[in-house]
């Protein structure tokens, strides 16, 4: 008897919002018989696992991946790797896996490599991707104002790693992200200084979270102690 594999589900759960999930996500999050998601570290849930776990039933194994935040990719490799096989032990079995995943699966995802590397470990794995909201999306509605109008041209810097690279954009971009910024926040506020550009920026951290704190206008706001998980907006050439 040949048994047929399951599914893996990637699932967009939005960036903290448990009512951002789609409908379609919940559906299949509340059917799968195995939830996997990224482990959270020191023995804290992780951000994903917070999103569902209320959504989640007690017959649902609940499966933690270790996906280390370091630079080097012999060690990512072989996290993703690992955590393939992981999954695929339950795929290999026939059971549907949900690997759910903060924002939008498609969007700078740890979802891409886990998949990515599970279809090169096993080409004939069963991928579906549900797509989500994303950070810069609900950032914009929780400061009321849409992202982009018109013909404006949006650039989204995933991580800013020299300041020359945010000259570059300013120059072309009508509006830009900037994601990560919490180690660089004070040198991002020089260059929006130097270029007026302070009072067309805001800063949003844990967007759609009970905790959520938005700082508009950042004139006088020249250091700010930001979590990890904050990111700005700047309206360059500001079309409303």
């Amino acid at each position: 008897m040949v048994v047929q594999l399951g599914t893996l589900y990637g699932i967009s759960v939005g960036p903290g919002d448990p009512e951002l999930i789609t409908l379609k996500g919940l559906r299949i999050l509340k059917k799968v018989p195995v939830v996997a998601f990224p482990a959270g570290s020191h023995g804290k849930p992780g951000i994903s696992q917070s999103i569902v776990g209320h959504w989640l039933q007690k017959y649902q194994i609940q499966l933690p991946l270790n996906f280390p935040y370091v630079q080097d990719r012999v060690t990512l490799r072989r996290a993703w790797q690992q955590a393939a096989e992981e999954v695929w032990q339950y795929l290999d079995l026939g059971q549907d896996v949900a690997f759910v995943c903060e924002g939008d699966i498609s969007f700078y995802s740890t979802f891409t490599y886990l998949a990515q590397t599970l279809e090169q470990l096993h080409p004939q794995s069963l991928v579906q991707r549900i797509p989500g909201v994303c950070s810069p999306l609900a950032t914009a509605s929780a400061c009321g104002e849409p992202l982009t109008v018109r013909s404006d041209r949006l650039a989204v810097l995933p991580a800013l790693y020299n300041i020359e690279e945010l000259e570059t954009i300013l120059d072309w971009a009508d509006v830009v992200v900037l994601m990560k910024v919490s180690s660089v926040y004070p040198q991002i506020w020089k260059v929006l200084q130097q270029r007026q550009l302070l009072e067309n920026a805001v800063v949003v951290e844990r967007a759609t979270l009970p905790e959520q704190i938005i700082y508009a206008d950042l004139r006088d706001r020249p250091t700010l102690k930001l979590p990890y998980f904050s990111l700005i907006i700047v309206k360059v050439t500001p079309s409303i």
